[in-house]
């Protein structure tokens, strides 16, 4: 078992070929999770917005996918697209019913930086809306946010707020400063927090090691970290709405 996997036996962040400029099958990410001890994955691609995101078809049919494959459990999820200052996303219609978690995040070109005003309004709005489980990388420097209105929003409203690894590693250069507020704005606050590592390649799945120094510098409390164990995960899923998957009863 990897350190990583010991630590956050779960990933809730992970990206297929379905969102073409992943580079991975789900096989890819099953035997990716049992040769590090994973438990746990979220199968999250993109939503259809973004040009090369999965078809709608994609997520109302991953019911198709076995919730447990060699010992290693797969959530049906989606990483879908906040897409205006009303909260709205690309995850519509029927959509999350066929689901087990949404996450939504800022993506461009769906959404352009304008304001730290418009961005907050937009995330508090996807919050509100009761229709995201998840914020994606809040801490994007290319969309600044009022962290404390975000953190207390998603406090009442019990909304995680991920802490994406691959920004410090391969993306949203610059964005150390903005994660480490929101951590400590939640560990403060009372929110959740999810460790995801928004892989584009089997070969990350389960790497939070960046994200983890953040995190542990923080001293976040463990029982806030949804993916910290499955009892976490379940409750986490159980105080959003969601029925419970007897399949994962044993993992």
């Amino acid at each position: 078992m990897s350190q990583s996997a010991a630590l956050y036996p779960i990933d809730l962040h992970s990206h297929t070929i379905a969102s073409s400029h992943a580079y991975s099958t789900i096989h890819d990410y099953i035997a990716e999770a049992q040769r590090k001890g994973l438990k746990l994955f979220a199968n999250t691609d993109h939503g259809p917005g973004l040009e090369d995101g999965a078809h709608y078809w994609h997520f109302v049919n991953l019911k198709v996918i076995p919730r447990v494959v060699g010992g290693v459990g797969i959530l049906r999820g989606i990483e879908a697209n906040i897409l205006n200052v009303q909260g709205e996303t690309d995850c519509y219609g029927i959509t999350r019913d066929w689901l087990d978690v949404v996450l939504a995040g800022f993506h461009r070109p769906l959404i352009q930086p304008t304001t730290v005003a418009e961005h907050t309004q937009a995330m508090v709005n996807a919050i509100r809306s009761g229709k995201v489980d998840i914020i994606t990388h809040p801490g994007n420097p290319a969309f600044p946010i009022d962290v404390e209105a975000v953190v207390k929003a998603a406090v009442a409203h019990n909304v995680a707020l991920e802490v994406n690894n691959s920004s410090f590693t391969v993306s949203r250069v610059g964005c150390e400063a903005n994660c480490k507020a929101i951590v400590e704005a939640a560990r403060d606050l009372g929110a959740f927090v999810s460790v995801g590592s928004d892989a584009h390649i089997a070969f990350n799945l389960g790497d939070f090691a960046k994200a983890h120094e953040l995190i542990a510098a923080a001293g976040f409390p463990q029982e806030r970290i949804i993916n910290s164990s499955i009892p976490c995960l379940l409750a986490f899923l159980k105080l959003r709405g969601y029925p419970p998957i007897p399949e994962f009863a044993n993992l």
